[in-house]
């Protein structure tokens, strides 16, 4: 019996120390002064439904736009349904562009804003070098624990969500 109570010991012992311990839920400071960083364009609010709703806009201004001037082509007059066809496809092709770019925007974006690491030294070192290129907001996994890059008081910092 006492054997079998001293085996569980040490495979009890022996477990605790295999697995990497998960980073505590505090805040680590990446820099001191955020001011000075200047961090890559980002487009705001771009993902999912905004992008359609802000393509959209844009395509209700250009044919506005388009509608009010006279067409660029002599042979189509104007406010006729030809002009109403051309100022049709023509801001639907600009509204097909915007979806496009900001569909790439986004893909680069998802690239750095999941960014996981195994733990929170790794992390912290990967930030300071590459500070520029994970914005305020950006997602960070360290050790299964989710954190997010924030601006406190004039600090960049790790905070945990």
């Amino acid at each position: 019996m006492k054997l079998l109570a001293l085996i569980t010991a040490v495979a009890m012992a022996s477990l605790g120390c295999v697995h990497t311990q998960a980073p505590e839920r505090k805040m680590y400071l990446i820099a001191e002064d955020a001011s000075r960083i200047h961090f890559k364009e980002e487009t705001a609010g771009t993902g999912g439904a905004g992008a359609e709703a802000y393509c959209n806009e844009l395509q209700i201004q250009c044919y506005d736009k388009c509608w009010r001037r006279k067409p660029p082509i002599w042979s189509i007059k104007k406010h006729s349904a030809v002009h109403r066809e051309f100022c049709t496809r023509k801001c639907r092709e600009e509204f097909n562009e915007c979806v496009d770019k900001l569909e790439e925007i986004e893909r680069q974006e998802s690239n750095i804003k999941k960014l996981t690491f195994p733990n929170i030294d790794a992390a912290l070192d990967w930030l300071k070098e590459h500070t520029p290129e994970a914005p305020p907001g950006t997602h960070v996994v360290v050790s299964g624990v989710g954190f997010v890059i924030a601006i406190i008081g004039g600090a960049l910092f790790l905070a945990p969500i």
